[in-house]
């Protein structure tokens, strides 16, 4: 079907909540839900769309099929399923290939609890599944600690438990350790109590014991993992950490103020996906997954969900602690990530800061070379001014340079910043070298329209980009614009072009330093007697500074001057 014919259908399509179906010649190829059928679809074929990815997918569109259903959530949930089964070129896939462990009990013939990664549901009982084998392992040992008649290993050296005593006391503590799998530990905690109470009134007290040694070792699980009060229980805590690419969605299963279960989900983007669409996808499908049946979600910000789940956007207390927390999941998993990416393949690490450098500035190009400007002068004297290079995202130290400022009298920055990034342009056009993608000048709107002085002159302002960084509020600034570009403080292209500022600071002090130093050094060897040119030029060669020069012994100066001119100079130097 022509594009045409595809947008006269989309035009018919009823205003009512559902899913579509966008097919290309031979499969489905993108599934989406929508409030109203016929604006969101329609949307595809009247919109110029920026993002390259969904220009594609309109291309390659010849049917469309849709499936309406009564209310938003409904096609919120199909949705979310139809991707699971189809799994869709162009949708982003929530299911990933990992297969996880479960704990099982079974019953019969002689009850037992372990985990698998099979799940046979003729077996016995499954809970699960959990996010490391750790996890279930460690909560295996946990109900064996309490109950060690289900500790088969150890009862068949000691022979301590018979099959049968081993059925009757699996029945009496079965809900128990059910609950304990489930994270409740309270009704086991409370059960436990009971119990040693009643053992310790019936002077039972051997027995109390047994149950108060039971009880440590619950009280000593939960602590490690308690982070609120424990009158936070059955909630699940959800944060979203996203980029250009990829969207990283924790999640959290707090139980009696205890985490249960931490894990972190990786998106890839595969379209133009807001937050809200992925977290929405992300809460459904890692509830369904991790058979969660909490009734309370808390969320960094509002979405509808099916009922009855109540949404809960906490602004102080536990809960926005917990929101932090899961932040905090998300946030370290991406970085583990990009650490290993950064080491199994630098060049896509590369590519991927250069791609989030050009969205967050607005480029028309990713910036693979970056030029930053600095100056430096000590009121007007020795004014010099720097230029670092960085070419994809890293340092090249061998294309740095110094300048020093001509014909400008006392301190005038502006000035300054448009003779060196004049002088370093016209060079490169003049030998003929690549010109920078992006400048960044150090400053605020005077120096970059400094910079857009020299732009225009060498009529290089539709080739090479500039901005400028603000030091107080790190704000940046773009020709013509009144108001800053927003980029988040804790985002990697803030940091490099931090990173890029910080070093053409660190290059220009230090040149301007060396300069003072020798124009000291010379001063000062010009007031000694007795010192010719060629002695003047040995001594800036040997000590580099004044400093050095005073600080020089009368030994070492007889060794490298010889004895009468070398005593000679110490004692001026001295006087």
């Amino acid at each position: 079907m022509k594009q045409s014919e595809l947008h006269i259908q989309s035009k018919s399509l009823p205003e009512l909540p559902g899913v579509y179906q966008f097919y290309d010649d031979k499969k489905i190829i993108y599934i989406g839900k929508a409030k109203n059928l016929k604006k969101r679809v329609s949307s595809y074929f009247t919109k110029n769309h920026d993002n390259k990815k969904t220009k594609l997918l309109v291309k390659s569109i010849r049917k469309i099929e849709k499936i309406i259903v009564d209310t938003e959530m409904d096609a919120l949930l199909l949705e979310n399923n139809l991707i699971k089964k189809y799994q869709p070129k162009y949708n982003i896939l929530l299911k990933d290939d990992k297969s996880y462990p479960w704990i099982c009990i079974v019953k019969e013939p002689i009850p037992d609890i372990f985990y698998t990664r099979k799940v046979e549901k003729r077996r016995g009982e499954y809970y699960g599944p959990f996010t490391n084998v750790y996890s279930a392992r460690f909560l295996i040992k946990l109900i064996k600690d309490i109950y060690p008649f289900l500790n088969h290993e150890l009862n068949h050296l000691i022979k301590k438990e018979t099959e049968e005593s081993i059925k009757i006391k699996f029945s009496e503590n079965i809900k128990s350790i059910r609950n304990l799998i489930k994270g409740h530990f309270r009704k086991s905690i409370d059960e436990l109590k009971e119990k040693m109470k009643l053992f310790s009134k019936n002077l039972k007290y051997e027995k109390a014991q047994d149950i108060k040694e039971k009880l440590e070792i619950l009280y000593n699980y939960q602590a490690k993992s308690t982070i609120v009060n424990s009158k936070i229980s059955d909630i699940d805590v959800f944060a979203l950490i996203s980029d250009e690419s990829y969207a990283y969605i924790n999640y959290l299963q707090i139980s009696y103020g205890a985490v249960i279960r931490s894990f972190t989900l990786e998106v890839k983007k595969k379209l133009d996906e807001s937050d809200k669409e992925i977290l929405s996808l992300a809460v459904i499908e890692l509830k369904q997954r991790f058979q969660s049946h909490s009734k309370e979600v808390v969320l960094p910000f509002k979405l509808k969900l099916p009922q009855p789940i109540k949404v809960t956007v906490p602004k102080t207390g536990d809960k926005k602690k917990l929101i932090e927390l899961s932040e905090r999941n998300a946030k370290f998993y991406r970085i583990d990530k990009l650490k290993q990416i950064k080491i199994i393949d630098p060049e896509a690490h590369g590519n991927r800061i250069m791609e989030q450098a050009k969205k967050d500035l607005q480029l028309k190009e990713k910036p693979i070379q970056i030029e930053c400007f600095d100056n430096s002068n000590l009121m007007g004297t020795n004014p010099v001014a720097s230029c670092v290079v960085f070419k994809n995202g890293k340092p090249s130290k061998k294309d740095y340079r110094h300048f020093k400022i001509q014909n400008i009298d006392g301190p005038n920055d502006f000035a300054s910043m448009e003779q060196v990034i004049y002088r370093r342009l016209k060079r490169l056009l003049d030998e003929n070298e690549a010109l920078p993608n992006l400048i960044v000048v150090d400053g605020g709107k005077g120096q970059l329209s400094s910079g857009v002085n020299s732009l225009r002159k060498l009529n290089l302002e539709n080739r090479v980009a500039i901005i400028g960084i603000a030091k107080k509020l790190e704000e940046i600034f773009k020709p013509n614009d009144k108001l800053p570009l927003y980029i988040d403080k804790k985002s990697e292209t803030l940091k490099l072009i931090q990173q890029l500022r910080n070093e053409a600071h660190r290059f220009a002090i230090n040149f301007h330093r060396d300069l003072r130093s020798k124009d000291a050094l010379k001063s000062g060897i010009d007031g000694l007697k007795g010192v010719g040119p060629i002695l003047k030029d040995k001594l800036l060669n040997k000590y580099k500074s004044f400093k050095r020069l005073k600080n020089a012994d009368e030994e070492e100066l007889i060794k490298f001057l010889g004895k009468i001119r070398g005593r000679s100079i110490f004692n001026q130097l001295r006087n």
